[in-house]
């Protein structure tokens, strides 16, 4: 058995205020007893403003929110994984995801393969291919619990990746998000269930939630899903952490039981 913590924002464009704000959520998580807390995704700066990421954003080795967020695994000694961050790369941009370990080491990094590109209605419309490059590789980490799948939000609308995952050992899923009110009102619960569901995995999903500095409302709802479908925590619309504790032996007993991966 472990814990894990599932952080909700509303990040800003500011990456000290929600490195911050990060922190004081991430000491709740600790006085929960949590050994493993996830971020939601853009934690450190919510903008889809190119011509200001590409001025800010930094490499790794640089990114203030990434070494603030090191020191804290290293001194409260908690895998961290930090849903995702804008990072720069040959001047291009990448939304990445980043798994700190309890030493306060990098593991892995996972950079998000499905942009985000759609039509929501004449006002709302969103265009992640024109900011970021999407990545290529699909990631499965090691935890001391068990195998992780990485992945960030728009993802979630993908099941072959998860398989993928499930048949490389996964038995957690990450799913960091900023899921849009218009559409997280309707699709949420229900494909976060179905991917917990259909391949008998926890899902851990921390989201963005509230109005933000651009205007844009992201759905909240942050949820830790059993790999039977059942929400075992859940929050509203505010800024807040959950935790509970998680089982590894369940998506192994489930699997078995009824051995679906095994039929494709």
């Amino acid at each position: 058995m472990f814990r894990v913590s599932c952080i909700q924002l509303c990040s800003s464009d500011c990456i000290k205020s929600n490195l911050e704000r990060s922190e004081r959520l991430i000491k709740k998580a600790v006085r929960q007893k949590a050994n493993l807390i996830i971020t939601p995704e853009v934690s450190s700066k919510f903008s889809l403003n190119k011509k200001k990421l590409l001025e800010v954003a930094t490499t790794m080795n640089n990114d203030s929110y990434l070494l603030g967020i090191k020191k804290l695994a290293k001194k409260y000694k908690k895998w961290i994984l930090i849903g995702s961050l804008i990072i720069k790369n040959k001047k291009k941009l990448l939304n990445r995801s980043v798994l700190i370990d309890d030493k306060g080491n990098i593991k892995t990094f996972y950079d998000k393969i499905h942009m985000y590109d759609a039509k929501l209605s004449k006002s709302e419309k969103y265009f992640e291919s024109k900011t970021f490059r999407a990545g290529k590789n699909i990631k499965v980490v090691n935890l001391p619990w068990g195998k992780l799948g990485l992945s960030i939000c728009y993802d979630l609308r993908f099941p072959n990746m998860y398989r993928e995952m499930s048949r490389k050992g996964a038995i957690f899923l990450s799913i960091p998000s900023a899921f849009t009110e218009t559409t997280g009102k309707r699709h949420w619960h229900t494909l976060l269930k179905a991917r917990a569901i259909e391949n008998f995995s926890y899902v851990f999903a921390p989201g963005q939630a509230g109005k933000h500095c651009n205007g844009r409302k992201t759905y909240g709802h942050s949820m830790i899903v059993s790999p039977d479908g059942k929400i075992l925590k859940e929050l509203g619309k505010r800024e807040g952490v959950i935790t509970t504790n998680i089982d590894p032996k369940i998506p192994l007993k489930l699997r078995k039981t009824i051995p679906s991966l095994n039929s494709d």
